[in-house]
């Protein structure tokens, strides 16, 4: 017998000795009742004899005798209540076992025949109960394919074409994009804030004539000094020749260390203390090493502390190019985006260049965090529009309350809907991307003007539809293990 088993048979004779208190309850409800009737009808006794005594007694004190009053019942006191047997219990104390009670369950099992061999559980619920579960695990814990009207396509289709008409107007590729330009300005003054914070003076550099965001980069590259930022190929700030083909306009892309995500986090902290530079070229990760560095910092978690510091004060002045760049400058890679510099095969376009030389033009051209901020854009839109027309559609077509018409995470339909709503968002965005690449024969703005974060978020959409439909009427785990842990932070609270 598991552990979940042996739980589960100590629950049903628990609810064995739970159903015996019950019915000793009512067994003493009972007796109690009777007790109450014999009391009542000795009192009707006692009444009666009173009443004799007194007619006995006449008036000038002459006692009278009658042959009637030589019936007088007896009072008889618990002539119908039966004796009431102790209730059978576990001998246990604080200090009993686990497997010791579990023993003394399976011996209390055995004398009140109670029968472990078939599935306990279903003995510990009443017949409503199991129908109450079943319809439960059937609404809320199956996978289920979604089950979406006409009208439900149509909104998520409209939506898609909206977001891909955002998409294609007002992002299109970087240097080129109106909403890129925005998110320019924004990071450009989120970077200045944060210099601000730190002690930055902007009104000395607007004093000056400088201008305000080099200014700030210039405030934060030396407050923030890392080891790993190698620029070029040769030179004072290169690589000695060990990485190809490294430039100012890519070298956040190929330092591992400038990704702003997990993956940049673990590369920057161990740069920092190992003195090593770590790069993607040609497929290859590699490693140099670079002038002595230390991290300041009494003891290791402080030092580990200054590292995250290091690491996120320098993305704070990279994102937005570098103190001395002219223009726009080089940012830092989108999340994740850097790995792409491993896919170092095929040869694609006219200058059958592979993929990972690809996309290094491709970010070259500015398709970095801040484009891709931009391009985040009409995919929140899609996202919105989406789950308010469904909340509209439920609540006036419907007829539900608000509360209920509020899409939550595991709505099958919204889960459909989203995936063609994205669908028809990228279909548009491929399109424009495929035209104005000339048919796809410039792989370069072919890629540059493709929406990536849309095309990740459909994917993403279409995994999880593929894996709801071939887990189709199966158990969700991950649901009822929320469940039960929402439950359990209830019972605790």
């Amino acid at each position: 017998m598991n552990k979940q088993d042996e739980k589960a048979s100590v629950l049903l004779v628990q609810k064995h000795q739970l159903n015996q208190v019950e019915d000793k309850v009512s067994q003493v409800g009972n007796a109690i009742s009777a007790i109450n009737q014999e009391q009542k009808e000795n009192e009707e006794q006692l009444d009666k004899m009173l009443l004799h005594m007194e007619n006995l007694i006449t008036s000038n004190n002459e006692i009278v005798y009658n042959e009637d009053y030589k019936n007088l019942h007896v009072m008889k006191t618990a002539s119908k209540i039966s004796y009431l047997s102790e209730l059978e219990k576990l001998d246990i104390d604080d200090d009993i076992s686990w497997n010791e009670y579990v023993g003394l369950a399976k011996k209390y099992a055995f004398k009140n025949n109670i029968d472990f061999d078939k599935d306990p559980f279903e003995k510990l619920m009443a017949t409503s109960q199991k129908i109450e579960l079943e319809k439960r695990i059937q609404e809320d814990f199956t996978f289920k394919n979604a089950d979406c009207d006409k009208y439900d396509y149509m909104i998520a289709g409209t939506c898609g074409v909206v977001s891909g008409l955002v998409d294609i107007l007002f992002v299109g590729a970087p240097g080129d994009s109106k909403l890129g330009n925005i998110a320019d300005e924004q990071a450009n003054k989120i970077t200045e804030k944060f210099a601000e914070f730190l002690g930055w003076n902007k009104e000395k550099a607007v004093t000056k004539g400088s201008n305000t965001t080099a200014s700030a980069i210039g405030f934060l590259e030396k407050k923030f000094k890392i080891n790993y930022d190698q620029a070029t190929t040769n030179g004072k700030k290169g690589t000695g020749g060990v990485i190809k083909n490294l430039s100012m306009s890519n070298h956040h892309l190929k330092s591992l260390g400038h990704s702003p995500d997990i993956i940049g986090l673990f590369f920057s902290i161990l740069n920092q203390f190992t003195n090593t530079s770590t790069f993607i070229n040609n497929g290859q990760i590699i490693t140099i090493d670079t002038e002595n560095f230390e991290l300041k910092g009494g003891n290791f978690i402080a030092k580990i502390f200054c590292g995250f510091a290091n690491w996120f004060g320098h993305i704070m002045s990279d994102w937005v190019g570098s103190s001395g760049a002219q223009g726009r400058g080089s940012g830092v890679p989108i999340p994740f985006y850097n790995l792409l510099q491993l896919m170092d095969f095929g040869a694609f376009g006219k200058d059958r260049q592979t993929f990972a030389t690809i996309t290094t033009k491709v970010f070259e051209q500015g398709y970095d965090f801040r484009h891709g901020m931009a391009m985040a854009i009409p995919v929140m839109i899609n996202e919105l529009l989406i789950r308010f027309m469904y909340t509209m559609k439920v609540h006036f077509y419907h007829k539900k309350d608000w509360k209920d018409s509020i899409p939550s995470a595991d709505v099958h339909e919204v889960r459909r809907m989203l995936l063609v709503g994205h669908g028809v968002l990228c279909l548009i965005d491929g399109t424009d991307a495929c035209i104005r690449s000339g048919n796809g024969a410039d792989i370069v703005t072919l890629l540059g003007r493709t929406n990536l974060l849309a095309w990740v978020r459909f994917g993403q959409l279409g995994l999880k539809e593929v894996y709801v439909w071939h887990k189709s009427g199966h158990i969700n785990v991950q649901a009822v293990d929320e469940y039960l842990a929402k439950d359990l932070q209830t019972m605790l609270r």
